[in-house]
């Protein structure tokens, strides 16, 4: 299915061109998505309330144990990438494993993860584990990096059956 689609400074996207309200729904939901993990923000705006102590190493990379503000989330850390994520969001709780990033030359694209939801006093898992496979592409020489494609593997969970979501972003440019 085909449409156009224009991210404001905002970052509201505005589709035009999808009948169908689920697929317009789904690209909302990952036009949103891509634009609000690329707004950049000094570590003092984001992590202020926030203290980390060093906690274990494995594969995976150094543990970063959070308090403050943000006590009980985690990251790990390996080779300056940040390597997982797992994070209390509205009452939910979202673990992410990034296996490899693309480097921009001013940072890095995750581009190959998982994301699990779950429940913060349970464990218990909230749907499916996604897999994440993005291609990212500079819109002209030195970037903005933008996302060209994005494939989503759902495996199935309970009630919520297995699915593939496939997001193809064309003739791309800067207004």
């Amino acid at each position: 299915m085909a449409g156009t689609f224009e991210i404001g400074a905002d970052l509201k996207a505005k589709v035009e061109g999808i009948d169908n309200e689920e697929v317009l729904k789904a690209v909302h939901s990952q036009l949103w998505e891509v634009a609000i993990h690329r707004v950049r923000r000094s570590f003092e705006q984001t992590h202020s309330d926030n203290t980390f102590t060093a906690g274990e190493t494995d594969a995976v990379g150094t543990e970063v144990i959070v308090g403050g503000k943000g006590e009980g989330d985690r990251y790990r850390i390996k080779d300056d990438v940040v390597t997982m994520v797992h994070r209390h969001i509205h009452g939910t709780v979202v673990t992410i494993f990034t296996t490899d990033v693309t480097h921009t030359g001013d940072g890095y694209l995750s581009h190959t993860y998982t994301s699990q939801y779950s429940d913060p006093a349970t464990g218990a898992l909230r749907g499916g584990k996604s897999s994440f496979k993005d291609t990212f592409t500079p819109l002209n020489d030195g970037g903005p990096w933008v996302l060209q494609e994005r494939v989503i593997e759902t495996k199935a969970q309970g009630d919520a059956p297995a699915g593939c979501q496939t997001f193809r972003f064309e003739g791309l440019e800067a207004l």
